[in-house]
């Protein structure tokens, strides 16, 4: 049977309402992967690993190494990534040259927890790509797939 990994790394996909009294920041806590898959039924074996709990913007060359390493590391060939959304093209740059595999970079504008998120729609369209895209590195993201060496964000329209 199919297998897929999904690595979380942070984001807006995983903010949640703080835990503590007062606090005014959204924390990045367990993966939202773990609330969408089950609404699926899946007919794939998948696994979930957190290497990251980080808002994108603090996410460093370092921590890309360490993603590099894990995504290099894993037996699965088939590989999605939630990501915050303001680097994930840094972190699909960063990627772009493993070998044997299909990763798909995803992430979402509003966080999973909101009834307005984009998250179930771009995962759903990640599970999908990662299934019939060739291996390499994309990002998906608003209903386009886009190999990684011509990913280019417009910060004005997302």
């Amino acid at each position: 049977m199919m297998k897929i990994t999904f690595v979380q790394t942070g984001g807006t996909i995983d903010k949640d309402y703080p835990k503590s009294t007062k606090g005014w920041a959204f924390e990045i806590d367990t993966p939202a992967v773990e609330r969408i898959i089950p609404k699926l039924n899946p007919t794939f074996d998948y696994e979930i690993i957190s290497v990251l709990k980080k808002d994108s913007m603090e996410i460093t060359d370092d921590d890309r190494l360490l993603l590099r390493g894990r995504c290099d590391t894993l037996d699965c060939d088939k590989i999605i990534i939630t990501h915050g959304t303001d680097t994930m093209g840094d972190t699909a740059s960063a990627l772009m040259n493993i070998e044997r595999k299909t990763v798909v970079i995803t992430g979402a504008m509003r966080p999973e927890r909101f009834s307005n998120s984009d998250a179930d729609i771009n995962l759903g369209m990640a599970i999908a790509a990662v299934q019939t895209l060739d291996q390499g590195v994309y990002i998906c993201m608003h209903g386009r797939v886009i190999p990684a060496e011509k990913v280019d964000r417009n910060m004005q329209t997302g």
